[in-house]
């Protein structure tokens, strides 16, 4: 974690200390799951006190949501990633959703209750936050790159073609975090496919 420069030490220390509960956090989640990780573990693991512990996170499903905070600022990342990966707009959607169900398998028993968190920050309020604006302004830069080279239809407005690919990523979570034994790299690499077609120009555009 990144500190700004001008932190006093007790800052530095408080930040030191909430970095190490959720990287102890996270290990243990991945691990066993949210339901069956208990907060005397993850203080153990962390080398902290209870009450060190609720001084930060006052309970362990709020260490979750700083975990679900971090996944989107990752899940931004994938996309700028995903941007620069491919040379044409298909190439594009497929090492985005390729790479983010490899991402979501990795990440274990935890998913689940990840995903639920997630979902809550991007949509706080029953309003579109600023969690969700990023979220949505990376798919759009997609879309956009796709529009400049020619290679993204112009049948259908941007925000309505940025908008199918945000459905599509949100389908994908939710059906894994939901349903047992769903395909997920088989269904990531499906959708890819569907977007890259349902997003190119018509012959004669």
């Amino acid at each position: 974690m990144s500190q700004p420069p001008d932190l006093s030490r007790r800052e530095r220390r408080k930040l030191e200390v909430r970095a190490r509960i959720v990287a102890a956090g996270l290990e243990l989640f991945r691990a066993r799951g949210f339901a069956d990780t208990k907060v005397s573990e993850i203080c153990d693991r962390a080398d902290v006190a209870h009450k060190t512990f609720f001084n930060h996170f006052p309970s362990k499903q709020d260490l979750v949501r700083e975990i679900a905070q971090h996944s989107i600022g990752e899940l931004l990342i994938d996309i700028e990633t995903a941007r620069k990966a491919g040379a044409n707009t298909a190439e594009r959607l497929a090492h985005f959703f390729t790479g983010m169900a490899l991402r979501s398998l990795e990440a274990g028993p935890m998913f689940r209750e990840v995903v639920t968190e997630l979902v809550h920050v991007v949509h706080e309020s029953g309003s579109r936050s600023e969690q969700a604006r990023r979220l949505h302004d990376g798919f759009g830069a997609i879309v956009a790159d796709g529009l400049a080279a020619g290679d993204v239809t112009r049948r259908h407005d941007a925000e309505t073609l940025t908008e199918m690919i945000m459905g599509a990523y949100y389908v994908l979570i939710f059906n894994y975090a939901n349903l047992d034994d769903f395909p997920l790299a088989d269904q990531a690499a499906a959708v890819a496919r569907f977007l890259g077609d349902a997003l190119a120009p018509a012959p004669k555009e």
